[in-house]
Formats: C-alpha cells, structure tokens, sequence
C-alpha cells in the first residue's frame, strides 16, 4: 500500500515509519519543514511532501493515491487556541482524506474514562477522534495512557520527577489506575492497522498487561534503576495546573508540555477491550509488562 505519515519529527511518527517500510509498504511523509529530516535513517525511502497539515492544498497533495493515512499530529505546546486549531486542522485533513478517496485513517488518542470531564488536551484528543470516526474514511482511533520508552513525553517526566526527587509532595491523584504500554507495543498495533478490514470504523484502547497507580510506577521505576525507595506525600490542593508548573521547576519538561501530561492524569485510564488482539493479533511474544519495559527503556535499547 502506498501509505502518508504524518507527524515524522515526532516521537510515534519517526519510529512508525521504518516499521510500515520493513512491512513491504510504501510510504510518503508530510513535514513544514523536510531540513528537519535531516539524518533520519529511512530519508532515503521515502517520498516527502512539504507542507502543512492545516492547509487544505498540501493535505490534497500529500494524500493523492494514497491507501492509509497517519494522523499523528495535536498540540502540546500549551499555547492559547489549541483546541480550535486541532479541530480546524483535524476537520480540514478529513476532507481532503475524503476527497482523494483514501482507505482508512489512523489516528493516535488518549485513554479516556467515560462520563467524566476530562482535562482540555485529553479533551481535544478525544475530539479529533470523533471528527475522523464521523467523516466519510474508515478510521481506526488507537487510545493509549502513559507509554513507556525513552524519548516520550511521558516516560521522560517520570524518569525526571523519579531521578531528582527522593522525597516528593504530589498530587492525590497519583493513586488513580493507569496502564502504561511499552513503545514497541504501540507501534506494532500502529503498524497492524493498516492492514484493518475495510468496514471497521471505530476506537480500539491499547495497553500492556499491567493496570499500576502513578506512585507504583514511581517505586518501580526507582527499584529498577538502583536509585533505592521513594517517599512520595500525597496532598489534595496541588491541581493540575499547579502540579504542572511544579514539573516544568523540578524537570525539564516545560510547563506547556507538562499541563497535557499532568491533565491526563487526573483520570483513572484503563484498557475497557482489547479487540486490536483478536484481529490483527498481540505483540510477538506478547504484550511487555511495565517492569520489563522500564528496563528495556533505561538501557536506551527501545525502537
């Protein structure tokens, strides 16, 4: 299949796409700028569109021919207007999906209880995901909590709050359930749907075995890499957006990108099928548990 990724100067995007060209796929990316491309290792492989996403002319180009297309875009620079530019965004690459006649479009979401209010990032996640399930193109919208691998926006804050903070006041949230996914897990079930029946056109949650508290993954994470036992106070006061200016003093994840991430966690997040399995099948070897993704993850030995 020809295939579009979008996305591929960030963390999922730049790891999917040697994964969909070692599966006999072709494949072209849509990037602002192709000089950041500079030095990846599959450049060569590729057919490379420059524009933006949010313009309907470079989506229509980018998506001419094309079989399945990635959406791996969203806004976590915490600037003003994000979630009116990943609607308009979101709406105009679904159009222009629509147009050119593609197959399918994946798109890449969060873990989300229902019935509650969730955080604006979460929020706006979960709205791009209805604007793809409610457009004319087959869409798969994968939704995973915190995934475990160096680089990812969410593993970095946890090594950082874990590495510099043997003692720490935290918010009480910290005891909500969350099920942490291994990287390569991720983009395999990435991979496979691709390759998804036609007719399919809903959400698929993705975990790991797993179900942990934020503090559990802490310990873990602690016991794993030799740094010995955490203390970790739980308070009630530390909200989200105090928690988040917190992590942007204590690490180096800046605020703006620690709100999303901290946001996310006020909610319980817990696999509620793992319908993915039964169709295109599990990992090789299975889904990887927290304590041996942690590992892999600490030797730097991640895709």
């Amino acid at each position: 299949m020809l295939i579009l990724v979008t996305g591929v100067t960030g963390y999922l995007g730049s790891r999917l796409v040697p994964r969909l060209l070692d599966d006999g796929h072709d494949v072209r990316v849509l990037t602002r700028d192709r000089s950041k491309l500079e030095g990846a290792p599959w450049l060569d492989r590729v057919g490379v569109e420059e524009g933006d996403a949010s313009s309907y002319d470079a989506a229509s180009r980018a998506l001419d021919g094309v079989d399945v297309a990635y959406y791996l875009l969203h806004s976590m620079d915490g600037r003003p207007g994000f979630v009116e530019r990943d609607r308009e965004m979101a709406a105009t690459f679904a159009r222009a999906a629509e147009d050119k006649g593609v197959g399918r479009i994946v798109y890449m979401s969060g873990l989300h209880p229902e019935g509650e209010e969730l955080s604006p990032h979460l929020a706006s996640r979960v709205e791009v995901g209805e604007i793809f399930l409610s457009c004319a193109v087959p869409a798969a919208v994968l939704q995973a909590a915190v995934i475990v691998g160096p680089g990812s926006a969410s593993y970095e804050m946890l090594r950082h709050l874990t590495r510099r903070l043997p003692v720490m006041l935290a918010p009480k949230w910290l005891d909500n359930r969350i099920q942490p996914i291994a990287v390569g897990d991720v983009l395999h079930y990435l991979a496979g749907a691709a390759d998804l029946p036609a007719d399919l056109n809903r959400t698929f949650d993705v975990g790991g075995p797993d179900v942990l508290t934020y503090r559990e993954m802490i310990q873990r994470f602690a016991q794993i890499s030799g740094l010995g036992r955490r203390v970790v106070v739980t308070v009630p006061v530390l909200t989200p957006g105090l928690a988040s200016l917190w992590v942007g003093l204590v690490t180096p994840i800046p605020s703006g990108l620690a709100r999303p991430l901290v946001g996310s966690l006020v909610h319980e997040v817990v696999c509620r099928e793992h319908d993915l399995d039964a169709i295109i099948g599990p990992p090789p070897g299975g889904a990887r548990g927290y304590d041996e993704s942690i590992a892999v993850a600490v030797t730097g030995n991640d895709p």
